[in-house]
């Protein structure tokens, strides 16, 4: 097994057309410049990239995010002995994987995982089939959301690509604060542009009436599918529906860009049944944007759970005991 550069990363991944964002070089490169520290390394026809985040004492945590099984040698002994090696040479306490499939499709196993009771990426989500014409994919989304995009073109807001991300973030920061979630930095969001958006994998779109910004997303894509990662919207206008159209719009850049998967990224981790009995009364967490993201019409899926692969079981036991208390 070889560490390689960014370069030979994504040279390695053209034999691997369809990975998953979080697996694309420039992924571990933005990663890099906020605390991770990014390990690409290849075997053969096998390769992943690790993300290490330093704990106190100089030890890690090893995270593989959303690998899919063709990258991954599953019964190949030495490969898994050469990972070991890499994470115990970086102190990891445990390596987690989240695999690249969906629950029911899971078919990584390995006697040397567990399964984990802690995913990093929001387990559930919502995806969209775009492969068919426009016209079919409004038709199958809820009335309402229907209604409310052809609602903000009749009242005047329109959208665009913008590179104003300074912008962004403070529009970032007012939802964060509305809707009581995180928000990254500045020079997080402007990272990513930087790299994503040369290549065509990036885009930053923003709602606006009359030339003043309401909303705004950015979306990335790879291959056949697009991911919306970031959005936000102030407190103006909402009335205009903007984040409908903005989402719309976003829906028909990655289509244009051949992809066949609109993937919204991240709703409560619950079955269909209580998320639609909960959904109107529940504001908290993911539920703020599940009655939001519902309303496109695509398909409710759940990733195959998280595995770790530990190193250090009493440090390991110390780390679960402090997430479930943070939980």
């Amino acid at each position: 097994m070889t560490e390689v550069t960014l370069t030979k990363w994504n040279q390695f991944l053209t034999k691997f057309p369809d990975a998953h964002l979080l697996q694309m070089g420039e992924w571990g490169e933005l990663k890099k410049d906020f605390g991770w520290k990014p390990v690409r390394v290849i075997s053969e026809d096998a390769g992943v990239q690790i993300l290490f985040r330093r704990l106190p004492l100089g030890f890690t945590i090893g995270y593989m995010p959303k690998v899919s099984s063709d990258q991954l040698p599953v019964t190949n002994e030495q490969f898994w002995r050469e990972v070991d090696s890499v994470c115990k040479k970086n102190r990891a306490v445990f390596l987690k994987l989240e695999p690249d499939t969906w629950e029911d499709e899971f078919i990584i196993h390995h006697s040397s995982f567990i399964i984990s009771k802690h995913n990093i990426q929001p387990p559930r989500t919502i995806t969209l089939d775009i492969t068919a014409n426009e016209e079919d994919i409004l038709a199958r989304m809820k009335p309402k959301c229907r209604y409310n995009i052809r609602l903000a073109e009749k009242k005047g807001v329109t959208v665009r690509a913008w590179d104003d991300v300074a912008a962004f973030h403070e529009m970032m920061t007012v939802t964060g604060g509305r809707d009581g979630f995180g928000v990254h930095s500045k020079d997080y969001y402007q990272r990513a542009y930087e790299l994503f958006h040369p290549k065509g994998t990036c885009e930053l779109l923003v709602a606006e009436y009359e030339s003043k910004p309401l909303a705004s997303l950015m979306v990335f894509a790879n291959a056949k599918r697009a991911w919306y990662v970031y959005g936000a919207s102030n407190n103006e206008e909402r009335n205009r529906m903007p984040t409908y159209l903005l989402q719309w719009e976003a829906i028909r850049w990655a289509k244009a860009r051949g992809c066949e998967e609109y993937d919204l990224w991240g709703v409560p981790d619950e079955n269909e049944e209580t998320l639609e009995a909960q959904f109107e009364s529940r504001h908290d967490g993911l539920w703020g944007v599940y009655r939001f993201k519902r309303g496109f019409g695509g398909q409710l899926k759940r990733a195959a759970q998280a595995l770790d692969r530990v190193y250090n079981p009493l440090l390991y036991w110390a780390y679960l005991k402090f997430i479930g208390n943070r939980a």
